[in-house]
């Protein structure tokens, strides 16, 4: 049963942001986009302290253990991006941001297959992460997944225009982009195996997927949130990151009254 929730909501991850990035990618629907990635900041931040850490806490009570777990993967992940490994850019070509003409098509690289690479190492881990969760609490997996699908869109979108512009068709696009997808229920497939033989790494893998939630929201959206200037839309945004982190608490209430 657990096995059969966690290929559902790595599916339905995928499916949510390959169709809502195809969908937005038409008409670039600047507006949405820039609400979704506010109101993702918020449900990745409450997902990961209100949610992950305190259940990986009542797995491993010892703090200390799971902190250093946490400081290598924030440590990590700065790494990661410092060499261009981790990519979690929200700015295209014709999105209202300054950059030179061609700047999507030199980004995609020989083909785009260097955006599908990465897409599919990044969906893998992800799968590791819902399937962590799920193995916790099913709600919990599932709280996991809705923060990653919220997050997954705009990167989507911002991965199927680099393909665009480096002369993919708009089917083709969607094709590459769903097989890079299907990394995740992978991923969740092979860590729900891994975890069966050994719960002991559950709790650091929760913690992992805390610090990489924290780190994108902190680190990749909310500096791009301050560049907007509109008081208007300041306060839209900061109205949908506390729905997010709102979202996210009625759901802790949820999952302890349960």
């Amino acid at each position: 049963m657990i096995l059969l929730h966690i290929l559902a909501a790595t599916f339905a991850v995928g499916a949510i942001s390959v169709l809502s990035a195809a969908w937005l990618s038409k008409a670039l629907h600047t507006g949405v986009l820039a609400q979704m990635i506010s109101l993702s900041a918020g449900l990745l931040l409450g997902t990961a302290i209100l949610h992950l850490i305190p259940e990986a806490l009542e797995s491993q009570p010892d703090f200390s253990i799971l902190a250093r777990t946490m400081l290598i993967g924030l440590l990590a992940f700065f790494l990661l991006e410092k060499f261009s490994v981790l990519r979690h850019s929200h700015h295209h070509e014709g999105d209202g941001h300054d950059h030179g003409h061609g700047h999507d098509r030199a980004a995609a690289g020989p083909g785009g297959m260097l955006i599908l690479v990465g897409d599919s190492i990044h969906d893998l881990a992800d799968g590791v992460m819902i399937a962590a969760a799920m193995m916790i609490d099913i709600r919990l997996g599932w709280m996991t997944a809705m923060a990653i699908a919220a997050h997954e869109v705009p990167q989507k979108l911002g991965d199927f225009i680099v393909l665009l512009n480096a002369g993919f068709s708009r089917s083709r696009a969607i094709a590459y982009t769903v097989v890079a997808g299907i990394a995740a229920m992978a991923g969740g497939g092979l860590a729900y195996a891994a975890f069966s033989q050994s719960k002991d790494w559950l709790p650091h893998v929760v913690v992992l997927a805390a610090a990489s939630f924290i780190y994108i929201a902190l680190v990749d959206i909310v500096p791009d949130l301050h560049r907007r200037d509109s008081r208007r839309e300041s306060a839209i945004q900061v109205l949908l990151l506390l729905l997010g982190v709102g979202i996210s608490a009625l759901v802790t209430a949820s999952l302890h009254s349960g």
